[in-house]
């Protein structure tokens, strides 16, 4: 029997889509269905999800809940973390603090002031689960869904290098699935390949039958001056190869955009759209929730298949499957550091998840990745050895924090956001150094 754990259930939205994938599989409509979260009425929407799900689809899972992570994790074949340390709170501090000090974001999850502390208040759970996995389920894959991926997948590949983790993030796939609607040509017809850091990995190649489409976007952009006011395309046509990240994520990865006012204006970013985001997602859990209490069917359209489901299925049936994953670097990119967790095409079936090589990134792909795994790496640095002037100099070195602030700001912003988020920080980094 496969059993498949979620860490984090109660994100019901995601766990929903998660969960109508993993049953609409044939081979997988019986296995058995463990789910943890820290917050009891989360955790009951999640079973009662779990349960509604596999009645409309027919599916015969068995389905568990526990408050006790150990005990949920106890036998997973898979572990699916979907965690959010902080909830909206967090979240709406890493936004409120800095913006008191002109610091513009967008999303905040993956790097920036806002990635560095959502990956210190996940860190410390990343050490629990690390542990209880070894104890009752040390073979199982754990497949991370939680931001900022290639700081949480570089941190467990350092404190439990043992672990098969890999980080499962659908930039890749929805990038080149707009692209080709863009273009009109059928998604299912192109070949591609894309490397780099998650959230800000390269369309290496992009082909129709043998065709660089690459030519046919530039023809695109020539004729459409909106379409050119999109960060993404404003990156693409300088740098010559498409980021995988929309453009608001893409944002806040660089420094050029958004400390200049006529930047924000002339391609559109929207500043602070997470909040947006984040709101949005707690309005969907009530609604969510509501449809449940109701007796009412849940709505299963699904346009596409997430990867873990996809992963999951490969392992268990063979079925082999390419896919773009976060990986640990160890000889996959040349010119981004190793060890570090990098974006690359990775084969899945029974063996497991094997990411292919891709030798050097173009040099101005890998310049701008080089900046955006600074920071990264000072980060988890930060936490593994408890020097919290680390954490500044994760600040001082992200490309749109130097861009937008001096470094006198930059130290003052990063005690602030320290002592707003307290005890969710590791104990040693807690302190102020302003």
């Amino acid at each position: 029997m496969t059993v498949i754990a979620f860490l984090g259930a109660g994100s019901v939205v995601f766990t929903r889509e998660l969960l109508a994938d993993i049953l609409s599989f044939p081979d997988l409509r019986n296995v058995t269905l463990s789910l943890h979260d820290i917050d009891p009425e989360r955790l009951a929407t999640a079973e009662a999800i779990a349960r509604r799900t596999a009645e409309q689809l027919g599916a015969t899972p068995t389905v568990t809940t526990n408050l006790d992570r150990r005990a949920a994790l106890d036998g997973a074949n898979f572990v699916i973390n979907a965690i959010q340390v902080g909830m909206h709170a967090a979240t709406e501090r890493d936004f409120a603090i800095p913006t008191k000090y002109g610091l513009r974001q967008t999303i905040a999850d993956t790097i920036g002031v806002g990635g560095i502390f959502r990956a210190l208040r996940t860190f410390p759970v990343l050490t629990g689960i690390a542990a209880d996995m070894r104890a009752v389920c040390p073979d199982a894959w754990l497949l991370n869904y939680t931001n900022p991926m290639a700081m949480n997948l570089a941190y467990l590949h350092a404190v439990a290098p043992e672990l098969n983790a890999v980080g499962l993030c659908h930039s890749v796939y929805w990038t080149v699935h707009d692209l080709c609607e863009l273009l009109d040509i059928p998604f299912a017809e192109v070949d591609y390949s894309a490397a780099g850091v998650n959230h800000q990995s390269w369309l290496l190649r992009w082909e129709h039958h043998g065709e660089n489409l690459y030519p046919r976007l530039d023809e695109r952009l020539a004729t459409d001056e909106q379409l050119r006011r999109r960060v993404r395309m404003d990156m693409y046509q300088r740098l010559g190869f498409f980021p995988t990240e929309t453009s608001e994520h893409s944002a806040e990865y660089v420094p050029w955009y958004l400390h200049h006012d006529s930047e924000v204006e002339r391609l559109r970013i929207p500043v602070g759209d997470y909040l947006r985001i984040s709101a949005e997602n707690l309005a969907e859990y009530a609604s969510t929730r509501a449809v449940i209490e109701k007796g009412e069917p849940l709505d299963l359209h699904r346009d596409a298949t997430e990867y873990a489901p996809q992963v999951i299925h490969s392992m268990v049936t063979g079925t082999q499957r390419r896919i773009h994953a976060t990986v640990a670097n160890h000889g996959l990119i040349d010119n981004l550091p190793d060890g570090y967790a990098v974006e690359v095409p990775c084969v899945v079936d029974r063996l497991g998840v094997r990411p292919e090589r891709v030798g050097p990134l173009p040099p101005q792909c890998a310049a701008v990745n080089r900046g955006f795994v600074s920071v990264g790496e000072l980060t988890v640095r930060a936490a593994l050895t408890g020097d919290p002037r680390l954490v500044r100099q994760a600040a001082m070195v992200d490309p749109n924090t130097a861009a937008s602030l001096t470094v006198d700001a930059i130290w003052a912003l990063v005690d602030d956001l320290t002592a707003a988020h307290g005890d969710l920080l590791p104990e040693p980094l807690r302190q102020r150094l302003g």
